[in-house]
């Protein structure tokens, strides 16, 4: 009587096979989840960039990066400002009752609600922090709950300039952007800083008093390292490229987690994925009356 049965290399190839399968399997299984996380990523940035546009329907200008001077909130957030365009009117009444309470940025904020409080249009769904908080000991002596951005304002080639749409005090109308809302970034995807110093949606310094919100929640296409707050990094310009979340210097430049590049949000409301390769041109789309002839890539 016969036996049936595998040899020893058919039982090794078979696995072998099996093991290949199994591999192409789960690679496709991630190439979706990115998708459909790239997918989530453009459709919260595209809410944020709509609230903008109905910012400016309503006011006839876009809102400043902040205000530095002569105003009421004094280094709160764009992204603040828009909440009454995201459906968060009572967080927005939130943040004018604190800053009725404690206007100066200069004393602790940690009685501000908004100043923990995640919102998730404004998180990648990539984040690894899902809830968009975590614990900020590095600067006050006192441990205060942070919930921090993925999206920050574009500014120009660096902030100083306020050249771009989102900068320091700035009163930007559609039509002061003479080189085209299709052809001009408004809204730019960066982690947050792993020391938790950067990436603040609510209010922020940024790097320090002489440049006011640049790498907290906006941001230049070739920004240069300023103050004392990032002493390790080069002065720059830093570069759209691919980083990682340990990386403090990582704060200075554009990117994301996903795979070779990352999502803008394009003055003209519409959102789009850049790819790494774009770094050159990623200045001049930053700037709003540069007059440089530049295609955006598909």
């Amino acid at each position: 009587m016969k036996r049936h049965g595998f040899t020893l290399v058919e039982l090794l190839v078979s696995l072998a096979i099996i093991g290949v399968m199994v591999g192409l399997s789960l690679a496709g299984i991630q190439r979706v989840r990115h998708a459909a996380a790239q997918l989530n990523c453009q459709n919260h940035l595209k809410q944020v960039a709509l609230a903008g546009q109905n910012y400016h329907s309503a006011m006839h200008t876009l809102p400043p990066g902040c205000r530095t001077k002569n105003d009421p909130y004094l280094h709160m957030s764009w992204l603040t400002r828009l909440l009454p365009y995201l459906e968060q009117q009572a967080a927005y009444n939130d943040a004018l009752a604190d800053f009725k309470r404690q206007p100066l940025f200069s004393f602790p904020l940690d009685g501000h609600v908004n100043l923990a409080r995640p919102m998730k249009a404004f998180v990648c769904p990539l984040a690894d922090r899902s809830t968009g908080l975590a614990s900020y000991v590095s600067m006050r002596p006192e441990p205060f709950p942070v919930a921090f951005t993925w999206y920050l304002g574009v500014s120009g080639t660096y902030s100083d300039k306020k050249e771009g749409v989102l900068f320091a005090d700035g009163v930007v109308r559609m039509t002061d952007i003479t080189d085209g809302t299709s052809n001009t970034i408004m809204i730019g995807e960066r982690p947050p800083s792993p020391d938790d110093r950067f990436g603040w949606w609510y209010v922020g310094a940024g790097q320090d008093v002489s440049s006011p919100g640049s790498a907290e929640y906006f941001l230049g296409a070739a920004e240069l390292r300023r103050g004392f707050r990032l002493p390790m990094c080069e002065i720059g310009p830093h570069r759209f490229g691919p980083d990682r979340l340990d990386n403090l210097c990582g704060v200075l430049h554009f990117w994301s987690l996903h795979p070779n590049g990352a999502n803008f949000a394009f003055a003209d409301g519409h959102v789009q994925f850049l790819s790494y390769a774009a770094a050159d041109i990623l200045p001049a789309l930053s700037t709003r009356t540069g007059r440089e002839v530049v295609g955006v890539p598909e």
